[in-house]
């Protein structure tokens, strides 16, 4: 994994809540870190954007989740979290993340989300806006 590759690095502080007994951050909170890069993907395309993707982005489903830890962060430690758009289907987004300590890599991850008409509940197309608005941000074209 290339940190190179991300268009989007957050920067977070460890905080006390999120470590456990070991003194190192809980197993499950990566995930949280996750979310936030997430949250933090969606503002940065909506940025530049003459739409707002908030409907669209709140009918995205996650299917799947996977995380690999390669190393620990510890309380109040900054850490960089990328995510970025890795793989982009008709109707789901696979994003990869990464976490790191400067210049060290500590947890890889990613979260597969599948557009969801809200009605049927069923996998719908990628709205053409959205789907722009990640080809454009992103620095590394993802995979079909």
């Amino acid at each position: 994994m290339d940190r190179a590759d991300f268009t989007l690095l957050h920067t977070l502080r460890v905080r006390w809540a999120e470590v456990d007994m070991q003194h190192v951050v809980f197993n499950a909170n990566y995930l949280m870190y996750f979310d936030v890069a997430v949250a933090e993907y969606w503002r940065a395309i909506a940025a530049g954007a003459a739409h707002d993707f908030h409907d669209d982005y709140m009918k995205l489903y996650s299917v799947k989740a996977t995380v690999e830890y390669h190393g620990s962060a510890r309380y109040d430690e900054l850490i960089d979290v990328g995510c970025r758009v890795a793989r982009l289907g008709r109707s789901s987004i696979a994003f990869a993340f990464g976490i790191w300590r400067g210049a060290e890599h500590l947890v890889s991850g990613e979260i597969v989300y599948v557009y969801v008409d809200p009605e049927s509940r069923k996998g719908a197309p990628i709205p053409g806006r959205l789907r722009s608005a990640m080809l454009a941000y992103e620095r590394v074209k993802p995979a079909a």
